[in-house]
């Protein structure tokens, strides 16, 4: 049964449901030589590494209204990092309606009750030994228990990252009783996960939906539109390409993008 924001539920005990958030975004880069690619995960390790990170979820943890119960975080060689963090209900401040479907802050904290869950971040860095392509992933979940949901988190998430795609999944799972003994199995409305996006961000990509209602699952991928050449070269600017090496390079960055937007291989052909 799903509620607007005006039919508020009155709880037996805690809100049992747990509403999860997987955050997947992808930076996509050329890299002809092995010196260049060698440069390019050298400085996403920097760029992202653990203290980063942390950073970040320490703000995600904030937007939730969460206290942090404990951190574990690691650099790894040759590269990439992980953070995990546990995380309880925790002091809450006033910033609007979490039932809106609404994006959320960046960052502020959100009132409602977070019970014992986690947010954790992984890091995959990695490259085509032949193709010349370097790709960074990042992975977030955020698990929450309670009426706060992670979905309010987005804003901030996206807006912590340079994405060229972004993957998003959420969904309720379990149920919670109101005082009559009635199950819920959610308790906010919600109709997409692009309404929790802002309309600018909304306006840079393309975005595909795939969602299961009556299971309280939902799915939105999104691409970046816009396409300058310039921005996926590592050190460099495309004019020190020739006209022919601009479009066999470009050709091959929107091949990698398009196979991972739409999680399927079409090959290389220039």
């Amino acid at each position: 049964m799903k509620l607007t924001p005006e039919q508020r539920i009155t709880l037996h005990g805690f809100n049992n449901l747990t509403k999860s958030l997987s955050f997947n975004m992808y930076d996509i880069c050329y890299t002809a030589t092995k010196e260049e690619r060698e440069a390019y995960i050298t400085y996403i390790d920097e760029q992202y590494n653990a203290d980063r990170l942390t950073a970040i979820l320490m703000n995600v943890s904030d937007i939730i209204g969460a206290h942090v119960l404990n951190i574990a975080k690691q650099d790894y060689n040759p590269q990439g990092a992980s953070v995990t963090m546990l995380v309880s209900e925790g002091p809450v401040y006033e910033v609007g309606e979490s039932f809106d479907e609404s994006p959320g802050p960046i960052p502020e904290a959100v009132v409602m009750h977070l019970n014992k869950s986690h947010i954790t971040v992984h890091t995959y860095p990695e490259y085509h030994p032949d193709e010349g392509i370097s790709t960074f992933r990042a992975d977030i979940d955020v698990s929450t228990c309670g009426e706060i949901s992670p979905l309010k988190t987005l804003n901030y998430l996206i807006h912590s990252f340079d994405t060229d795609i972004i993957t998003i999944d959420y969904r309720v799972r379990g149920f919670t009783r109101d005082i009559s003994g009635y199950k819920h199995f959610i308790d906010h409305e919600i109709s997409s996960i692009q309404n929790y996006i802002p309309e600018e961000i909304q306006d840079s990509y393309d975005m595909i939906d795939v969602n299961v209602y009556q299971e309280n699952i939902f799915h939105t991928k999104c691409k970046l539109k816009a396409f300058d050449l310039d921005n996926y070269l590592f050190g460099y600017t495309k004019e020190k390409l020739s006209s022919e090496e601009q479009k066999e390079i470009t050709a091959r960055l929107k091949i990698e993008m398009d196979e991972i937007y739409y999680g399927k291989k079409f090959g290389f052909t220039v």
